[in-house]
């Protein structure tokens, strides 16, 4: 194949919530509030994909499929593909990497690329023709030179290097199914100024904390009002508002584009109550933040950098307040099986929910995902149950023992705090109560004019 001849490129996200504890799963069967919270991430597009999508360039041809099923697989195209670019979750890479063996036992290339094959390249390696580790962004135009020239192959590591996102390629969002998909995402930055333990998304690819030009970002909203009208923008950045200059300039924009939107962020935003009201005025409707645990000494030493998570409770509750009393609803993100807890975590949670007034929740057990300060600390203490069963790095399966109960206590108290907290009653509490809030936020408002 010569450098100029047309390459047919399928890129494949393997995307679904996967729990490998049944009780669970039945669970979610029955409570509105787990199903919901779980499409809604289950929803989100391959971002990563799409960018490298969008790199490419013509007159090659580009196809993006997601699947979460056997049957998904079954009706991926097959004629005439040159190379499967193939990411996936942790706990389904072993999806990933059966699929990209049976394009490879057809004679097509494949790669695997995201934060999975990073941390585990030579395990990647052993299923693919080429695995990515880093920043694709820094090696995809090497890969496709590779693949027309007959030599692809091997790690294309680009861990070294640190991708400028001024030079960001724009996500090919015109590849997307119309139709498909409640929210739609845009990266505005990458990387995060903390370090938690537990982390396993893009501060793994990057060591530092950038930002993506406006312009960009703009045009890339542009890009997907032209295609979806006025879709839910879910910004996918860890750490949204650590730079508010960046997004007091933003907003604006946003506001004149009529757009709702959704970012992850940490308390530390709500001080500042004039940039809270930005947000809700530029279409902020949801904020994500990890909480983490209602115990303060459960949260020691969980960031790395600086200890910022140690800080009171009665903070959250503050912060929880400001933000939701400026309009702005509230997930807040708790792990539950920390090294601090003990079996009263499952109702300190609960009743913290309920005080706080939280429009929603997320709750999490400790997860040691491969790469991340957290895993490498469970192997050293000999506290992995199965430290190379990628299966149960779901969010939801216990796959470590816990220090303060046992594994049994931990997997039947965190059964139980779903089926409470995701119950519709709860659910519908927490509705009222952000309502409450807010009203008395904008009562607040009113009477300072």
């Amino acid at each position: 194949m010569g450098p100029a001849a047309l390459m047919r490129i399928l890129f494949v996200a393997i995307s679904n919530i996967t729990v490998c504890d049944t009780t669970l799963l039945d669970l979610g069967l029955t409570l509105p509030g787990f199903v919901k919270r779980s499409k809604a991430i289950a929803s989100l597009p391959n971002l990563g994909l799409l960018t490298l999508a969008g790199q490419t360039p013509p007159p090659h041809e580009t196809l993006y499929r997601e699947v979460a099923s056997a049957a998904d697989f079954e009706q991926l195209p097959r004629d005439g593909v040159d190379l499967v670019a193939i990411a996936s979750f942790t706990a389904l890479i072993h999806q990933a990497y059966a699929l990209s063996e049976k394009f490879r036992e057809k004679g097509v290339k494949t790669v695997l690329g995201g934060l999975h094959a990073t941390m585990e390249p030579e395990e990647a390696l052993q299923h693919a023709d080429a695995v990515v580790a880093g920043e694709g962004e820094s090696v995809w135009p090497q890969i496709l030179d590779d693949l027309a020239a007959g030599r692809l192959g091997g790690l294309y590591d680009a861990r070294s290097q640190e991708f400028d996102l001024r030079e960001a390629p724009a996500p090919a969002f015109s590849l997307l199914e119309q139709g498909r998909y409640n929210r739609l995402t845009v990266q505005v930055s990458r990387g995060c100024p903390l370090k938690c333990e537990f982390c396993a998304s893009s501060i793994l690819l990057t060591r530092k904390y950038k930002y993506k030009p406006i312009h960009k970002v703009l045009a890339e909203l542009d890009a997907l009002c032209a295609l979806f009208g006025r879709p839910f923008i879910e910004f996918v950045d860890d750490n949204a508002f650590r730079d508010k200059a960046y997004w007091r300039e933003l907003m604006p924009a946003l506001k004149a584009r009529r757009l709702r939107w959704f970012a992850e962020t940490d308390a530390s935003v709500a001080q500042d109550g004039d940039f809270l009201r930005q947000m809700r005025d530029s279409g902020c409707y949801q904020v994500l933040i990890g909480l983490e645990s209602p115990d303060e000494a459960a949260r020691d030493r969980l960031e790395l950098t600086s200890n910022w998570k140690r800080r009171p409770g009665a903070d959250d509750i503050t912060a929880i307040a400001a933000i939701q009393g400026a309009g702005v609803r509230v997930i807040g993100c708790f792990i539950v099986g920390l090294d601090g807890h003990r079996p009263d975590i499952f109702g300190e949670i609960e009743a913290f929910s309920e005080a706080s007034g939280l429009f929603d929740v997320q709750v999490t057990l400790p997860t040691a995902f491969p790469g991340t300060p957290f895993a490498q600390r469970l192997e050293a203490e000999g506290r992995l149950l199965a430290p190379r069963d990628w299966r149960t790095r779901t969010l939801f399966d216990v796959n470590f023992t816990p220090r303060g109960m046992s594994v049994a206590a931990l997997t039947s108290g965190f059964r139980d705090l779903v089926g409470s907290l995701y119950s519709e009653p709860a659910s519908r509490r927490r509705s009222r109560a952000f309502h409450r809030m807010a009203q008395a936020g904008a009562a607040r408002e009113a009477a300072k004019r």
